[in-house]
């Protein structure tokens, strides 16, 4: 399948801005299973200085300041992708999964080749996730018994976040604790992802948090409004000998062609759409706006 992405955000500034500096983490990978074929960042007013680079994680990072007076900034960023996940199974050693139980992937995460180097980095606690909380450890330990195959007990994790925890927007910011967010079970995709990836790593598996998007359909008989799907964010857990397979808790599903990866990382602090500083007074207002379809033309 082949969508085309617009993202676009807003700020509104009460009383102007004078200067701000922005690292921008829009544009969907090239990965396994996913192309990009086209993508484009508008920027209004036009950045006095702008540059792109990958960083630790493989991620495009776009740096840019506006170093004059503006009262709204828009960033629109536009892209096209393609998607198969049937290449992305094809490759994957799925077939292998039901041997690799959580105690042997503990044994083969001692390895020294490079994927087991590149994924022990998401064994340790982020600065959103910790993996010492009691009560972290207490629901992990539930499904992640030694002799347990490690992706049906991934899998159940996630069925289990997704039966446990209510969907309410607003009720977290990127601040609220995840402890917090156990204690109430309620919270949001990125909650729910962060929730899932300190279980994994409290029980010394490596886990990955997914930002990107997922194509959201309409009800039957109703047209798909303009601007309202969402960022979305799910978990990535690191199987030896399989490779990193990806589960949704908030739609309880393994994501394939209806999700967009835009980027890995330890936690949300790595790979916020947008996030910068602003020389302004009064209050500010941000708007977000995301339409995700599939494309007509490719």
């Amino acid at each position: 399948m082949v969508f085309d992405i617009i993202h676009a955000t807003r700020y509104k500034y009460e009383n102007g801005a004078s200067f701000c500096h922005n690292l921008a983490t829009l544009k969907p990978k090239n990965i396994l299973g996913q192309k990009l074929l086209d993508y484009n960042l508008a920027i209004h007013p036009v950045p006095s200085e702008i540059s792109e680079r990958v960083d630790f994680f493989g991620n495009t990072i776009t740096s840019f300041s506006i170093q004059e007076y503006h009262e709204e900034l828009d960033v629109t960023a536009t892209s096209k992708v393609y998607r198969n996940y049937q290449e992305q199974e094809a490759v994957l050693n799925l077939k292998d999964h039901k041997l690799v139980t959580i105690s042997k992937a503990r044994e083969l995460m001692k390895g020294v080749d490079n994927e087991v180097l590149d994924a022990k980095q998401f064994l340790l606690k982020s600065p959103l996730i910790s993996i010492n909380s009691e009560d972290i450890k207490s629901y992990s330990k539930i499904s992640f018994k030694p002799n347990r195959n490690l992706f049906e007990a991934s899998f159940e994790l996630m069925e289990r976040i997704f039966n446990d925890f209510d969907f309410v927007s607003g009720f977290t910011t990127i601040t609220t604790p995840l402890n917090e967010v156990m204690k109430e079970r309620k919270g949001v995709c990125q909650d729910f992802a962060q929730i899932a990836i300190a279980c994994i790593r409290s029980v010394g598996i490596p886990a990955r948090y997914v930002s990107g998007y997922i194509e959201t359909l309409p009800p039957e008989g109703k047209e798909k409004l303009i601007g309202t799907d969402a960022s979305h964010a799910w978990f990535s857990v690191f199987i030896p000998t399989v490779g990193w397979v990806d589960f949704d808790p908030t739609n309880n599903q393994i994501p394939k062609n209806q999700h967009i990866v835009v980027a890995h990382g330890r936690d949300y602090l790595d790979v916020p759409p947008l996030k910068g500083v602003t020389y302004s007074s009064g209050k500010n207002k941000m708007e977000i706006s995301v339409d995700i379809r599939p494309a007509k033309e490719f």
